[in-house]
């Protein structure tokens, strides 16, 4: 089979099933975006963002697992391709239960970030409240997740995915329209989904299991030492990169919070289509991360640069197509997401940077699939780092020249730098052939 089967045969359903995220977020701020205020639309888009850092900065539990599970799978490792996911789950299970008892840390960093008016602190509060509850659940089915797309599984991932989010967006209609449980009715319809997505996930990764006669894991090889040290050192690293990645994120909503109400959830209305191209671009992305894993545990320097090669062409094809249909149709999808005129006004004066996301942002995605599934974790560290000095400067530069429009220019100019400080480094190592041959 060829490279762009096997990545297509992996792409589309991880694209169908990292476009139910972000179509969630369409449902919720569809939603709260109808009720009688931008403080509602304000209030979950700063909760939602939280969330999102939150679990970003924990997301090496599927990046870690999926590298880890897929070179195993490559070398013919049976022992760790078992043990790999449980040694995760008691890592995501230790991190679950930390974040719900940090809720007040969460809601006073919270408060101090983004300095929200006295009606959308509230309303900010009792969704992180509880949103917090779920994160043992969120941060579990990372992990199975992970293992599926090591395993080259990519359909699971979809059920999976489809289930929890579908779930949520009827459950966010049914308790913020139709009980009135406004904000609150949003946050519990997703916490009851990721319980019921996690419960989900068990069953399926356990008919996987047996589907593949695979034996439960001696406890010697889940605990192994040696492993459980290559674990943390990727968890640090990935944990350090996500950390750089989400302090742009912040900053960004925060220098946009301190432009208004308005302001704020216009630019939460239009990092929703951001957020859609980056979910559907990740598919690609994930298909060459675990073709990637496989070969570099094989050794196989021509797979890997097939695979390569065959995610980069069918992404940008992608990135392409959604830029266009950002610049030609946003302004629809703007009033689809809220009737709030001046929030309509404000989303509408900042399309074009919104428009120019995916063909700017595909690049880094990309590489980043490449180096988590070579788990080449301090390359992305260090990138990071570099292109958070990037944007910290450029914002520092446009935004009290340019305001909000600045505050667009530096997230361009930050996802532009993402990719050129990976490609430099691929391109150094050999085309990335260093990567395989370890």
């Amino acid at each position: 089979m060829s490279a762009y089967r096997q990545c297509w045969r992996l792409a589309w359903p991880l694209i169908l099933a990292n476009l139910s995220v972000p179509l969630l977020g369409l449902v919720d701020t569809a939603v709260v975006g109808h009720l009688p205020g931008a403080h509602f639309l304000a209030a979950v888009a700063l909760g939602a963002l939280v969330m999102s850092v939150l679990y970003f900065l924990f997301g090496f539990l599927r990046m870690g697992t999926t590298g880890l599970v897929g070179q195993a799978l490559g070398a013919g490792d049976g022992v760790e391709v078992r043990a790999a996911p449980v040694r995760a789950l008691l890592v995501a299970a230790a991190i679950g239960l930390l974040l719900v008892l940090s809720a007040p840390l969460v809601l006073l960093v919270s408060g101090l970030l983004f300095a929200p008016g006295p009606d959308v602190a509230v309303e900010l509060r009792t969704y992180l409240l509880i949103r917090l509850a779920g994160a043992p659940a969120a941060l579990g089915s990372f992990v199975i997740l992970g293992w599926l797309m090591g395993m080259q599984d990519a359909r699971g991932p979809l059920l999976l995915l489809v289930l929890t989010n579908g779930l949520n967006a009827v459950l966010s209609f049914v308790l913020v329209l139709g009980l009135g449980l406004g904000v609150a009715g949003a946050a519990l319809a997703t916490l009851i989904a990721e319980y019921a997505g996690l419960g989900a996930g068990f069953t399926l990764g356990a008919l996987r299991w047996r589907g593949l006669g695979l034996r439960w894991p001696e406890r010697s090889a889940v605990l192994r030492r040696d492993r459980f040290a290559r674990l943390l050192a990727l968890n640090r690293d990935l944990f350090l990169r996500s950390l750089f990645l989400e302090a742009v994120f912040i900053a960004f909503a925060a220098l946009g919070s301190r432009q208004g109400e308005v302001t704020l959830a216009g630019n939460a209305v239009l990092m929703t289509l951001f957020t859609t191209a980056a979910y559907g671009l990740d598919g690609f992305a994930h298909a060459t991360e675990a073709l990637v894993a496989r070969a570099v545990g094989a050794r196989d320097v021509a797979a890997f640069r097939e695979a390569v090669g065959a995610g980069f062409a069918l992404a940008a094809a992608l990135a392409v197509a959604m830029t266009l249909l950002f610049g030609l149709g946003g302004t629809g999808l703007i009033a689809l997401l809220t009737d709030i005129e001046p929030v309509r006004v404000a989303a509408r004066a900042y399309l074009p940077y919104a428009a120019a996301l995916p063909a700017v942002s595909i690049w880094a995605f990309l590489f980043d699939g490449v180096f988590f599934g070579a788990t080449r974790t301090r390359e992305l560290r260090n990138a990071m780092a570099l292109s958070l000095l990037v944007f910290v400067a450029g914002a520092a530069t446009l935004v009290p020249a340019a305001g909000n429009h600045g505050l667009w220019q530096a997230f361009l100019i930050f996802l532009a730098a993402r990719a050129a400080f990976l490609g430099a480094i691929y391109w150094r190592a050999d085309a990335g052939a260093a990567f395989a041959r370890g």
